[in-house]
């Protein structure tokens, strides 16, 4: 008689798998708080800057009668970490904003300009400029409602803090060996 073999997963394997499994998201979330706390307390925070410019930059594009098919904004801090007012100093930071799109009829969107002081997801304040097609839709140097509520995560639940919350999705590919 022949011997039988039988694919078993061996007790290291599945913990292994599990761990990877565990370990993705909270790598993420690490990742995303690192990012978050580079950005100076009581300072402008680049990403809080960039998704407040796009909500309020598509929005304000929709009441000019723009028909949006993209808009994506990036903001980056002037000055790296130099940037972050010392106690007593009068130094504004900066943040340079570039959003980039595309109307439903193909014409290039950008709005660009700096902004120096971001609301709780309400609004921008700086100097932005919106063009379609290299036509100024608008100059603005406060984007939003800096008076509306502040934005929820779902309904009738407040952001925390009050600022645009980012969602991160991790994907983990598992690969399987056969013997």
């Amino acid at each position: 008689m022949g011997a039988k073999r039988s694919h078993r997963t061996e007790p290291h394997t599945a913990r292994r798998r599990v761990y990877r499994t565990l370990l993705a998201p909270a790598m993420a979330a690490l990742a995303v708080g690192g990012v978050a706390a580079c950005d100076p307390v009581g300072g402008l925070n680049s990403a809080a800057v960039a998704v407040t410019t796009d909500q309020t930059a598509t929005a304000a594009l929709q009441r000019a009668h723009v028909d949006i098919k993209w808009l994506t904004c990036t903001a980056n801090l002037k000055g790296g970490p130099s940037a972050t007012p010392s106690a007593g100093s009068t130094t504004k930071q900066v943040a340079d904003v570039n959003c980039q799109g595309e109307t439903k009829d193909g014409k290039p969107i950008t709005v660009k300009g700096t902004v120096t002081q971001e609301v709780e997801g309400r609004c921008v304040k700086g100097d932005l400029t919106a063009k379609v097609a290299d036509k100024t839709v608008f100059h603005v140097s406060v984007l939003g409602n800096c008076n509306a509520p502040a934005p929820t995560t779902g309904p009738g639940t407040p952001a925390p803090g009050g600022r645009p919350t980012v969602t991160v999705t991790v994907t983990v590919t598992e690969s399987f060996r056969g013997k």
